[in-house]
């Protein structure tokens, strides 16, 4: 009965909302979405909105490119030319494919540098490496988390630490994973990453986006100031973030009483908009196209528009080993980590920080 219980509570869910200034001093939008590494999906909607502009437009299409690699041995993501040709010279990304975060082992290179291995107690054992239980195993730790910084290694590659590791991944314990990859980076470099992993089984892939106008879509009523929302005036934050789960769905919105499948409508207040423009774009996308993104959605407002607002809706792996910077992420029954922005004509904006259970609070 206890089990039977269990398996009936929903599970613990975190939302942060704040509301800030583009124009702020102390702002925190840029260092929220440059350290949200592992984003598969970006949308956005603008309300009375039938075309992109064409700034916007160009944007979304120059989000790849990105890379999937099979059998990637883990080693290559610690040698000399790999550390001094991409870790160096820009920002790479690095998450294992196809891999459950709370079943399989799992790896994620970070743009600092780091590699973290989230790894059985089996693997863990075999490797021989330091690292820590993870903070979801429970009483029965079966879970290891190791993190390997390699801007540290690449100052003194002869060193015994150096030669632990390196012999752990190619002798004790070798591992092969299949990686999604994407390396940014500023000027011409010689190294390419297709070049660089020429000898494995791997494939330049640009991300899908998908484009639709909404028609007669009913928006919820916001104030900049009523986070929380005002009765009868205003909708708060987190109503606002049920409706666009909803809109994102294609979900019906009108509770009409023969539709068996969703029985939720919009909050209110609301208001009816002729159009609203949805873009979604999907693959493995930096955090570096997602700042251009929300820049040019702030600049949106530059000229008179008749939307009051627009969003910026962000979602993570469900199976990476991080959320935010490097703060564990496990699955527990859902793997949620994401965040949305709602930005205002008086550039105003309220951001939404939401993560499962397995996760410490968003920063």
């Amino acid at each position: 009965m206890a089990t039977l219980r269990r398996l009936r509570q929903v599970p613990r869910h975190l939302l942060v909302c704040e509301k800030s200034n583009f124009g702020h001093d102390k702002s925190r939008h840029r260092h929220l979405v440059e350290t949200h590494y592992h984003n598969y999906r970006v949308s956005f909607l603008i309300p009375e909105c039938g075309i992109l502009s064409k700034e916007l437009k160009n944007l979304v299409m120059e989000t790849g490119p990105y890379y999937f690699v099979k059998n990637l041995p883990l080693h290559e993501l610690i040698t000399h030319d790999f550390i001094h040709s991409f870790v160096k010279k820009g920002s790479f990304y690095a998450l294992t494919y196809n891999t459950n975060i709370d079943e399989d082992n799992t790896v994620a290179l970070l743009p600092n540098g780091k590699l973290i291995l989230s790894l059985d107690k089996d693997t863990y054992e075999e490797t021989g490496l330091q690292g820590r239980p993870s903070k979801y195993s429970g009483r029965k730790v079966m879970k290891f988390i190791v993190s390997i910084d390699l801007m540290d290694l690449s100052f003194n590659l002869n060193s015994k630490k150096y030669e632990r590791i390196s012999w752990s991944f190619k002798e004790k314990k070798p591992l092969k994973f299949d990686f999604l990859l994407a390396w940014h980076h500023t000027g011409a470099e010689e190294s390419t990453v297709m070049s660089h992993f020429s000898n494995y089984r791997i494939q330049e892939h640009q991300p899908e986006i998908a484009l639709s106008t909404v028609t007669e879509l009913q928006c919820p009523v916001l104030r900049s100031s009523a986070l929380q929302g005002e009765p009868e005036a205003a909708c708060s934050a987190p109503e606002l973030l049920d409706w666009l789960g909803a809109v994102f769905s294609h979900t019906e919105l009108n509770n009409e009483p023969h539709n068996f499948i969703s029985t939720y409508c919009c909050p209110q207040p609301s208001t009816v908009v002729a159009k609203a423009y949805l873009c979604t774009i999907t693959g493995f996308i930096l955090p570096e196209k997602i700042c251009l993104l929300l820049e040019q959605l702030r600049h949106y407002f530059d000229e008179p528009k008749l939307a009051p607002w627009v969003t910026l809706s962000v979602q993570g792996f469900a199976d990476s080993p991080v959320s935010w910077r490097e703060n564990e992420h496990g699955f527990r029954k859902g793997g949620e980590h994401l965040y949305n922005f709602v930005i205002f004509n008086n550039q105003d904006y309220w951001l939404q920080m939401a993560v499962g259970a397995n996760d410490d609070c968003p920063p």
